[in-house]
């Protein structure tokens, strides 16, 4: 499986930094991913539904411990470079 396209958008959020999109082999997107500051760096959060308990559950989530690696770094590195593109803009 291929990424063929992560469209991050940027949030001016204590802890939500932002929403993101990613295509799959140029057939299947996931949206509403997103990027939050956990403290002790960056976590991506899988899209999720708030259940009757109050809980919330994955919609949408890797299977493998290697593939989440992947689609981590493919898309902490698209965030990284969107937050250089608008730091010209935010000074």
């Amino acid at each position: 499986m291929e990424i063929t396209e992560i469209r991050v958008h940027l949030r001016g959020e204590d802890r939500l930094k932002a929403f993101v999109t990613v295509t799959f082999d140029a057939c299947f997107v996931v949206r509403n991913m997103k990027v939050i500051d956990g403290g002790e760096g960056l976590i991506l959060c899988m899209p999720s539904r708030k259940m009757p308990d109050g809980t919330f559950k994955d919609v949408a989530h890797p299977i493998s411990a290697e593939f989440r690696a992947i689609l981590e770094r493919e898309v902490f590195a698209r965030y990284d470079e969107e937050r250089r593109k608008a730091a010209p803009a935010a000074r």
